[in-house]
């Protein structure tokens, strides 16, 4: 399902930043930008659209004041120079609050939210079905100039390469640009832990543990000095 964006903002290089993430993404179609909170006003008044990226900073209308004036506002992604607005923007129940100069690398966490919030609404919309049938949980990574699904369920561990990190599924072994750090932002925090400066690992998926070591899959993994005894009492339920 294509979800239909907007962008709202008055800085034409911001508008083509987004637009530049969002192509990487096949199942967000862009319908159009706009300058202001009125012409976007307009905009949504001829058009459907699923989220908007919003800047707050604008001529006219500001777009806080923009988005308390709309009766029925579809998601909202804040993207601001502005850290202080973070507060009542999400008392306004916004998806997400980008401070420019913002990277793909941290849009790719508001994408997630935005599918996590959009497969919400439509549970609550149709009767309760069978949980195989709804989108499993997953976040996309940038592998070879490719933005590549990767369900959560299917993570054996992540490891740090450098300026790297090896994403170990099932079947498959990724490298994307990124630190351990701001992948643990990606990551529900009761599914994975940090065991080691160079891993993290799915915790359903520890087969053994072996002394200060665990086995993931196939593969013995090193649980670090400082990690040994947190991670050996969640392990085991201590």
């Amino acid at each position: 399902m294509s979800i239909k964006c907007l962008i709202i903002d008055d800085e034409p290089l911001a508008i083509n930043v987004i637009k530049n993430f969002l192509v990487n993404f096949k199942n967000f179609e862009l319908l159009g930008t706009c300058p202001d909170a009125v012409e976007g006003f307009n905009f949504l008044s001829k058009h459907e659209v699923d989220v908007i990226f919003l800047d707050i900073n604008m001529p006219k209308i500001s777009g806080l004041d923009f988005l308390k004036s709309l009766n029925k506002p579809p998601m909202i992604v804040i993207t601001t120079a502005y850290r202080e607005y973070a507060v009542e923007s999400f008392e306004l129940d916004v998806v997400d609050y980008l401070v420019k100069p913002f990277a793909l690398q941290r849009f790719m966490k508001t994408v997630n939210r935005i599918e996590s919030r959009l497969e919400e609404k439509n549970i609550n919309r149709t009767e309760p079905t069978n949980s195989a049938e709804t989108e499993r949980p997953h976040v996309f990574f940038k592998v070879d100039k490719k933005m590549i699904k990767v369900y959560l369920d299917e993570i054996l561990y992540i490891e740090s390469l450098k300026d790297y990190i090896r994403i170990k599924t099932f079947d498959q072994s990724l490298i994307n640009h990124n630190n351990l750090v701001s992948v643990a932002e990606l990551l529900p925090a009761d599914e994975f832990v940090r065991i080691h400066r160079s891993y993290i690992i799915a915790i359903k998926k520890v087969k053994v543990i072996d002394g200060n070591q665990v086995e993931v899959g196939d593969k013995l993994l090193p649980i670090g000095r400082n990690y040994q005894k947190d991670i050996k009492d969640l392990l085991l339920g201590t």
